[in-house]
């Protein structure tokens, strides 16, 4: 009975993590939709605090206990490494090299993912694992296609990799630095509180910046983006954090391979972005790695 529950579970945190990495090739389109009316940091602020907002009440009534004092600095520490400063040293990579190579560098964070995890002892690095992480990572880059060549002309595209590499392993970090938390307090419990976390620091870096309330001029369809994206942002981490507490940090964070490749259909369909020769061979290569990632050791 406990063997097939453990099955049970391992299929539906894959089917988590799953959708998990299709909400958030989602929420990319709405962004780039919806960016041109507001700020980077304040978009982001909306975005947690409308998740924190939908996560609160049922966080409420599902926790089995109160967080202990001495859980409550690491838990926010990993809500705002995860939605403050990734997001800072992403969008601060943005400005010296261009988008597609962002998502193809980001790519490379289930790989820091599955290091940090060997080190530390939670997982361990297998062949066909190691194949089906560079797998997804070569097939972002070719269902990205020739726009991962493009260059901005600035000499410091260099910082910009570094920051988007730096950026990555914040999330590798968090991915495998969350599992204890997860196992001692229920998912929604931790999802809401550092998302809480991550929206006082946040709200903290708009007021300094200054461009606080002059960034709420959205028309109508950017408030439903903004809605979108924030709650896309609630469920999708909910489900990312569920996958976490039932299987490998590396087998959940694979599955960001997928945000680009549904970021570049949903662009093709609604914002009639152009889509690479090389994608369907992209797409292969994704799917191909995810099925080697997640067989049975």
């Amino acid at each position: 009975m406990k063997d097939e529950i453990s099955v049970r579970n391992q299929v539906l945190a894959v089917l988590a993590a799953a959708a998990t990495g299709i909400l958030v090739g989602s929420a990319i389109v709405a962004t780039r939709f919806v960016i041109g009316q507001t700020d980077p940091v304040t978009l982001a602020f909306l975005r947690y605090l409308i998740g924190f907002g939908l996560l609160l009440i049922p966080a409420w009534y599902s926790a089995r206990e109160w967080f202990d004092r001495h859980d409550l600095i690491p838990i926010s520490l990993l809500g705002i490494t995860q939605f403050g400063i990734l997001i800072v040293l992403m969008n601060y990579g943005v400005r010296f090299i261009p988008s597609a190579r962002t998502a193809l560098i980001f790519s490379s964070m289930p790989l820091l993912t599955m290091a940090l995890a060997a080190l530390i002892g939670y997982e361990r690095m297998t062949l066909f694992k190691t194949l089906g992480v560079l797998l997804t990572i070569a097939g972002v880059g070719f269902a990205l296609g020739e726009k991962v060549l493009h260059t901005t002309g600035s000499s410091y595209e260099w910082i910009g990799e570094l920051a988007v590499l730096a950026s990555a392993f914040c999330g590798a970090v968090c991915s495998v630095l969350y599992w204890p938390y997860l196992r001692k307090y229920a998912t929604l419990q931790v999802s809401a509180f550092a998302m809480f976390a991550s929206v006082a620091f946040l709200a903290l870096v708009a007021a300094v910046q200054g461009e606080f309330a002059s960034a709420f001029q959205f028309t109508i369809r950017g408030w439903v983006a903004v809605l979108f994206i924030g709650a896309s942002s609630a469920v999708g981490y909910y489900l990312w954090l569920w996958a976490l507490g039932h299987t490998s940090p590396t087998r959940v964070t694979v599955f960001l391979s997928l945000s680009p490749i549904t970021s570049a259909v949903a662009g093709a369909l609604l914002l009639a972005e152009p889509i690479s020769s090389f994608f369907v061979f992209g797409l292969v290569c994704v799917i191909l790695g995810l099925w080697l990632a997640n067989r049975p050791s």
